[in-house]
């Protein structure tokens, strides 16, 4: 046991997790994608390297967008259109500078915010002898399920924000609709109740001329 206020296991442990957390890249990017352009994103991706995209349309529009992934021999490995989110997976066949794309370019007047998450390689064991034959010690079990649980836990962050800002565009968008039914309704009402008005005014005045002359 170690004495209280004793730092001598910290360093190398800290050092374990940043070589852990640098070992494997990963881009989050949200940005805003505007009507008729296409925005692309290069990686340099060596050869035999598991990757994963996974993109969500957050706003605009009906929440899609086209996606295009291809490979430094411009072979496409994944093309979609007008999806909302999806998520993909594939190993490098070469080394080279892959390029994904996202485009709206079918929207004329509707821009939208896209974000996406491009992982490459998969992250290494928390200690670099993790997969050896003897047992982890009492501690390293520990680190290993913090590391674990907080990976997950930024996971679901990450997913609630999404969630959080594509509900609140919704209702945004929601209440200027009722704003402009509201506004419309009134003006509506407004020129109903001024023919009304006309209308009354104009019947009683045919009224008393044809009474006029009668009595004439």
């Amino acid at each position: 046991m170690l004495p209280r206020g004793s730092r001598g296991p910290l360093p190398p442990l800290l050092l374990v997790w940043a070589l852990a957390a640098c070992a494997a890249r990963a881009s989050e990017i949200t940005f805003e994608l505007p009507d008729n352009a296409k925005q692309c994103f290069y990686e340099e991706i060596a050869q035999g390297t598991k990757c994963t995209l996974e993109f969500q349309v957050i706003t605009g529009g009906h929440y899609d967008v086209d996606c295009r992934l291809e490979d430094p021999d411009g072979i496409v490995l994944y093309k979609e259109m007008k999806k909302q989110y999806d998520s993909f997976t594939f190993t490098a066949s070469r080394n080279g500078t892959y390029k994904f794309c996202f485009s709206n370019e079918f929207s004329t007047f509707t821009h939208k915010t896209v974000y996406f998450d491009f992982q490459v390689g998969e992250d290494p064991p928390l200690f670099p002898s993790e997969n050896r034959v003897t047992a982890l010690t009492q501690m390293e079990s520990a680190c290993v399920s913090i590391h674990e649980a907080l990976k997950s836990v930024i996971d679901y962050q990450t997913h609630f924000r999404l969630r959080e800002a594509q509900g609140r565009s919704r209702a945004e968008d929601l209440n200027t609709r009722v704003a402009y039914w509201s506004i419309g309704e009134a003006i509506i009402l407004l020129v109903v109740s001024i023919g009304q008005v006309f209308l009354l005014k104009s019947f009683f005045s045919d009224k008393r001329t044809t009474t006029t002359r009668v009595g004439s």
